[in-house]
């Protein structure tokens, strides 16, 4: 608990050291920011895109495992190309644990894989989300401030 308020009074000191930077200084801050939440927003996009896989391919575990043996289907190469087959055994799976490398699980072992990859998945996506949040209020308030000190050099109409 006492890291979570030490980075909270961090980020407060930093906001009101916003106040006595010169304006290149807010804008080089306020565009440091922007770039951060434009990429933890890209990070953000690529984790739900490989959480929507991962139950997909939970999924389809489940519906491989209540197919019965010698069942005639297609079997994916590619995200387009697909061939005839006839389900073997399907209790054995093989698992994509990235770059290439493939490990042969059991139906059970896999339907746990893809589970514990959703969960950390998850996991990371909420620190994300907090640390965006906290990015996007620095750079909302270095906007703040940078505003109101453009409106105190400008001159009076």
């Amino acid at each position: 608990m006492a890291s979570s308020r030490g980075a909270g009074s961090q980020q407060v000191i930093r906001m009101a050291d916003l106040e006595k930077m010169s304006l290149d200084q807010l804008k080089a801050v306020k565009e440091q920011a922007d770039i951060e939440v434009n990429l933890l927003q890209d990070s953000l996009n690529n984790i739900r895109t490989a959480t929507g896989r991962l139950e997909n391919a939970s999924a389809a575990l489940h519906e491989l495992s209540l197919r019965p043996q010698g069942k005639k289907m297609l079997v994916p190469l590619t995200a387009s190309l697909y061939v005839p087959g006839t389900l073997d055994d399907a209790d054995k799976v093989l698992v994509d644990i990235g770059t290439g490398y493939f490990v042969e699980k059991t139906m059970g072992e896999g339907k746990d894989y893809c589970e514990r990859k959703v969960n950390l998945l998850k996991s990371n996506f909420d620190q994300l989300i907090e640390v965006a949040s906290k990015k996007k209020a620095l750079a909302d308030e270095a906007g703040v401030v940078l505003q109101a000190k453009i409106k105190q050099l400008s001159p009076s109409s």
